[in-house]
């Protein structure tokens, strides 16, 4: 595609459809990218250099969804007897495809007190992928479960088909289940932009590095926030704008925040937490409890707790 802009001699920009000087705002932008790669500790020559890409990670997430569930979520002309030729052709073309993205991510990651060369990049891009690739059975099996899980509790649900080709929920966690495997890998950034994908797709934010356990279910599901060290048991089922968030942030002793530190909810087995809940913090939601709508709840409740917004304020009133 043609952009419509040209340069001419002496360095002036001209548009093709207006003549604008934009020499000033070029040489701003270029000190501003100097600035923050100064402050960034990037002043090192980068050369071509690149990031993963957000475009080619969604065309391989693409392939994934479709290698997963092929007759759903592939090719709308695939027929049985062609599943196996099409889903190893989607494998190859999207393990490849992460190979690479996952090349560039560790390129612009140090290992230890030194750069990672291109051969131990590339070698450890192919080696964390090819463990990936082992746990997708196991992850079809899940989501499986996750399936059957949102049919079960949903009377409005008609099929299983019905809920894998419609539910938001369960597109979100195809990417979670996707997502946390990478993230377990220590390929953080792919992780989070696939977990973005989802977020921008469904509105549901779950960061990779969450823990969700078997039969899942977000119910709706628009507005759902799951933080990174959340920890979700199984048979757990959430309704629309639920938050599993944090109370308050760690700093280290320079006053910055600290990274990685348990902060967001541990929610057991046999969970029903509803529309608008907020819970903030490492606390524990014991196993068989019900949280009711709009509850905001900031401290541990025993199994089989029933936690109504006037019980919530009433118990958050009462002295310690």
């Amino acid at each position: 595609m043609r952009s419509g802009y040209r340069q001419r001699g002496g360095g002036k920009i001209v548009a093709g459809n207006g003549q604008w000087d934009l020499n000033g705002i070029v040489t701003g932008l270029a000190e501003a990218r100097e600035d923050w790669r100064r402050r960034r500790s990037r002043e090192r020559d980068l050369g071509d250099r690149e990031f993963p890409s957000v475009e080619r990670v969604a065309d391989a997430v693409q392939l994934l969804r479709g290698a997963l569930f092929p007759l759903r979520l592939g090719p709308s002309d695939l027929q049985r007897d062609g599943e196996d030729f099409y889903v190893g052709h989607a494998l190859d073309r999207a393990l490849h495809a992460l190979v690479e993205e996952a090349r560039l991510e560790l390129s612009n990651r140090r290992l230890g007190h030194r750069e990672r060369t291109p051969e131990e990049a590339r070698d450890q891009a192919r080696d964390r992928i090819a463990e990936f690739a082992h746990t997708l059975p196991r992850l079809r099996r899940l989501l499986d479960e996750d399936v059957e899980a949102a049919y079960a509790g949903d009377p409005a649900a008609r099929s299983v088909d019905e809920v894998l080709l419609c539910y938001p929920g369960i597109l979100a966690l195809i990417h979670h289940r996707i997502a946390h495997e990478l993230y377990r890998l220590d390929l953080t950034l792919l992780a989070r932009i696939i977990a973005e994908l989802a977020h921008s797709e469904t509105g549901i934010d779950i960061h990779p590095g969450a823990t969700i356990g078997h039969y899942f279910f977000i119910d709706h599901g628009t507005g759902v926030v799951i933080g990174e060290t959340a920890e979700i048991g199984d048979n757990v089922r959430l309704y629309q704008a639920v938050t599993l968030g944090a109370k308050r942030f760690e700093v280290d002793a320079d006053g910055a925040l600290a990274k990685g530190q348990p902060r967001h909810p541990i929610v057991e087995d046999d969970v029903v937490i509803y529309a608008g809940a907020t819970l903030l913090g490492r606390i524990t939601i014991g196993r068989g409890s019900t949280i009711g709508g709009n509850v905001w709840l900031t401290r541990s409740v025993p199994a089989g707790s029933q936690i109504t917004q006037a019980r919530s304020e009433q118990q958050d009133a009462s002295p310690d």
